[in-house]
């Protein structure tokens, strides 16, 4: 399958911001089961942009803005070839020993729900431990994006019963390391079933640690493991280790964020309501 990804990132700041310093994890790296086949990387002012890698092995851009300003603009584009592979993940960069996925974090700490959440999900196969709590979650969460925000911990998410997939990624964290299986957050895009390409954000899912497989894709969110639908960016042992976006600045007033993502097969039309409301406009 062929994922085609333009992605934008609008800043607006109610007064000049100077010394803005952007940290992007944006771009993809090859593995198995995904070969890029070409990926850009554009902002609408002028600065400076250092690529690199992190100690998880994801590519990073380090973006400062030469002067102050108003307003910022992150587009990204490319297209990235992928494969199914029933979810297993393998060749991609593996800088980290696996023991360093066992860690928990403040947003990915169990409570004794948690817990108790894996224990009514463990089986002697750690395979079939990760597609049942995958099924837990999507059947015991909601998904409502009003009542979580992007430091909401995975046990305040659980209480609610709601969140994004971030929620569902951080409680599926809480409990698979809560019963020793090594586990991290990944962020990166889906290309929905129902067809939808333009969405407000990009996708986050988790990877497992399962034996004589490697590392396994899981979805709560989606109650699946993960397809040639998913393009894989980021990974880490929380949100905040694969944000794709992180940044500073001085003064700025207040912000207002606009995130644009529109991910498709280009070889497919979009959907009939889809391309007639593209028409319309």
């Amino acid at each position: 399958m062929r994922i085609r990804v333009d992605y934008s990132t609008s800043y607006d700041y109610s007064s000049l911001a100077s010394d803005v310093v952007q940290l992007l994890r944006v771009e993809p790296c090859g593995h198995d089961g995904q070969h890029v086949l070409h990926w850009r990387l554009d902002t609408d002012v002028d600065g400076r942009l250092r690529r690199s890698h992190d100690s998880f092995g994801n590519v990073t851009h380090m973006f400062y803005a030469d002067q102050p300003l108003r307003r910022l603009t992150l587009h990204v584009s490319g297209e990235v070839d992928t494969w199914d592979r029933g979810g297993v993940v393998s060749g991609a960069a593996e800088p980290l020993p696996p023991s360093v996925f066992l860690r928990t974090t403040p947003l990915s700490t169990p409570d004794a729900a948690i817990m108790a959440l894996g224990r009514e999900c463990r089986d002697d196969n750690p395979l079939n431990t990760c597609h049942n709590l995958t099924l837990a979650l999507y059947g015991g969460m909601a998904f409502d994006a009003d009542v979580t925000h992007a430091h909401t911990d995975a046990i305040h998410a659980f209480q609610l019963s709601a969140g994004v997939c971030q929620d569902y990624s951080h409680i599926f964290l809480a409990a698979a390391r809560g019963l020793g299986i090594p586990a991290r957050y990944v962020s990166g895009h889906l290309l929905r079933a129902d067809g939808l390409v333009v969405q407000p954000a990009g996708h986050a899912w988790v990877e497992a640690l399962i034996p004589d497989l490697g590392w396994v894709g899981f979805d709560p969110t989606n109650g699946m493991a993960t397809t040639e639908s998913y393009l894989r960016v980021a990974v880490g042992l929380d949100y905040l280790d694969a944000a794709p976006v992180r940044g500073a600045r001085r003064g700025g007033g207040a912000e207002t964020l606009i995130v644009s993502v529109k991910t498709q097969d280009p070889f497919s039309p979009p959907p009939q309501d889809q391309a007639q409301s593209q028409s319309q406009s």
